[in-house]
């Protein structure tokens, strides 16, 4: 060791005197260990990224020379401009490591949970994300533990065997070097076209959202993903043009005779599996929702998500705009700010924490005059912890009724959360696994998650339909809407459903269906449908949750304010957008591609749906 601490490689610097070549051949050791051990950390993340999608994916990967570079340069620039920062390889490769493993590990981690990769937009909410991975069973893979022990041995490796540390002018260049290099990459990163002819699909569906992502790999769609985070315009957007466009229209008022009260419920990961013939109930759990939804106009929601991301569904419905997505830092444009403007009374409850999805703040930036979360009302119940519906839905209904009494009409807007995964596997919380279902082909974990799943939605269902029955009791008139958020996790990697033989990763339409619908429902007391003069009640058209709001209008005969005027022709043509690229047109046939006129529909949409979000005018 002696011997080799005295070799030219292992100095600070090269000693005077030394040839040009050896002082080359220094420089190219240092240099190049740095950044072997930097792609090392890239090529980890790619096996990483793979999650339980195995190793013919990663294989993709290194077939793609172009694929390859956008995921290992990332690693191999931050290196290089931290070494040039720092002068020591070992600090450089121990800081690039520590983001590059946060966000292979933690994409792992989303992906079996949730099987939904993790994007730059997620940093906004970092902390709620913290928070949630408590409610999940982390565990250590064997990749998970080699990726952490490579990148600790190429530490050790660097501090032993790279000492070389240049001087001023030489971590000088390297910085310009590398801040330029990093600059001309920008564009490259942010190209859609490079994004969509870089994708390696040979085993991967690019009709999923999840898989178009991994087919990038993970440090380039990440980055790739940085643009979506902020607000940005679709292309050939024109703010003049966007304006003229909305400025055809004006704020319509509804009728005074019919300011009837709006109490809207989204429940929590709530969908109806009574379809699924694969699934052998015991019961009908959902007797009390059918009860319900017999008695109103109901459809399917087609989302925007799977097993989480609720907010994005909540706030598609709220604002029109067609992802809930939106980075909301103010005050922005929506149908509560409406509503407040015609004289109703805007208040909600969230049995939740307030800070989760920064709702304390974006439901006031949204209009709310009044939301009642865990730390202002709940805890008083729960000690502190979110509520489940037993105590959710009546303290709801008790608030909804004495609002009804006011002077002013209401919009009431709530979020459950007793739905909320991940549901046990090792006992049943509802009473036994056999209450529910039979499927004794399953294994015990599985009909287990299945049945919790299955005796909240039950219970959820009860209380509802006892809601909407007290509601019919009141001589005030008023209308329900309720729909569910996404579909409900089931299991690590969705395991129930592919063990139940429930498909959600192909392209057609029950797949799709599987994967993305719940179900709405709008029910009108008799005062209601006295007065707006409509009954409330058949089936109503497949429908994105932006469009849910025009629809609910359209039953109601209003016309909206002038944003929802302005998407109706495109509402009615294509009643369901969704973001991960299909389509369902009033003919309800799905489609991955528009016709010409249907095409300038959805265009013109995203052009108003931008400037709404960026243009306040509440």
């Amino acid at each position: 060791m002696a011997r080799i601490s005295h070799c030219f490689l292992f100095q600070r610097r090269p000693a005077s005197g030394l040839s040009r070549g050896r002082c080359g051949v220094f420089w190219l050791w240092n240099w190049g260990l740095l950044l072997a051990a930097a792609i090392g950390l890239g090529l980890i993340s790619l096996v990483l990224a793979t999650g339980t999608y195995g190793w013919p994916v990663f294989w993709d990967y290194l077939s793609s020379p172009v694929l390859l570079a956008l995921n290992l340069l990332p690693p191999a620039l931050l290196s290089t401009l931290l070494y040039s920062l720092l002068g020591r390889a070992w600090l450089a490769q121990l800081l690039t490591a520590i983001p590059v493993l946060a966000l292979s590990v933690g994409n792992y981690y989303k992906l079996t949970f949730r099987n939904d990769p993790v994007i730059a937009s997620d940093l906004l909410v970092l902390g709620e994300a913290g928070t949630m991975t408590q409610r999940y069973r982390l565990f250590l893979t064997r990749s998970i533990a080699a990726a952490l022990a490579l990148a600790v041995l190429s530490v050790v490796v660097l501090a032993a065997f790279v000492r070389g540390r240049p001087r001023f002018k030489g971590r000088l260049a390297g910085v310009l070097v590398g801040l330029a290099v990093s600059g001309a990459l920008v564009p490259v990163y942010a190209s859609d076209e490079l994004y969509t002819d870089s994708a390696r699909l040979d085993h991967l569906n690019e009709w999923v959202s999840t898989q178009q992502y991994l087919s990038h790999g993970l440090i380039y769609p990440f980055l790739h993903s940085i643009k979506q985070a902020l607000p940005h315009p679709p292309d050939g957007y024109s703010r003049q043009e966007a304006q003229a466009l909305l400025g055809q229209y004006e704020d319509a008022d509804i009728p005074d005779g019919e300011k009837v009260n709006l109490v809207g419920i989204m429940l929590e990961a709530f969908a109806d599996f009574s379809g699924y013939d694969q699934i052998q109930f015991q019961q009908d759990v959902y007797a009390d929702f059918h009860q319900l939804e017999s008695e109103s106009y109901s459809g399917n929601l087609i989302t925007n998500i799977f097993a989480g991301g609720t907010i994005n569904t909540e706030r598609a419905f709220l604002t029109g705009l067609s992802s809930g997505d939106f980075n909301f830092r103010t005050d922005t444009s929506s149908y509560v700010w409406y509503f407040r403007n015609q004289g109703y009374h805007t208040s909600g409850d969230h049995p939740s924490n307030q800070w989760f999805y920064n709702r304390s703040n974006i439901n006031s930036y949204l209009g709310f005059e009044q939301y009642r979360f865990v730390e202002n009302y709940y805890s008083q119940f729960m000690d502190g912890s979110t509520a489940d519906d037993s105590v959710f839905f009546p303290a709801l209904t008790d608030s909804i009724l004495e609002q009804l009494q006011a002077d002013q009409p209401l919009f009431s807007f709530s979020v459950s959360y007793q739905g909320h995964g991940p549901y046990s596997s090792e006992q049943c919380l509802w009473g036994e696994t056999d209450d529910y279902i039979a499927n004794y082909d399953l294994d015990e974990a599985s009909r287990t998650i299945l049945a919790n799943y299955l005796g909240s939605v039950q219970n959820t269902s009860g209380y509802l339909l006892q809601l909407a029955q007290q509601l019919e009791a009141c001589e005030e008139p008023v209308l329900l809407v309720v729909f569910g958020d996404h579909k409900p996790w089931l299991g690590n990697n969705s395991t129930v459903y592919s063990a139940l033989g429930i498909d959600l990763f192909d392209s057609d339409r029950d797949s799709l269906y599987n994967c993305w619908s719940t179900r709405y429902l709008i029910w009108a007391n008799d005062a209601a449908k006295e007065i707006l003069g409509n009954d409330f009640v058949g089936t109503g058209p497949d429908i994105s949750p932006c469009f849910l709001m025009n629809l609910l209008f359209e039953q109601c005969g209003w016309e909206g304010d002038a944003y929802m005027q302005a998407v109706h022709d495109c509402w009615q043509a294509l009643p369901v957008i969704q973001t991960s690229g299909f389509y369902v047109t009033d003919e309800g046939e799905l489609t991955w591609s528009l016709s010409e006129a249907d095409q300038a529909l959805a265009q013109r949409f995203s052009f108003l749906e931008y400037y709404r979000s960026t243009h306040f005018s509440g």
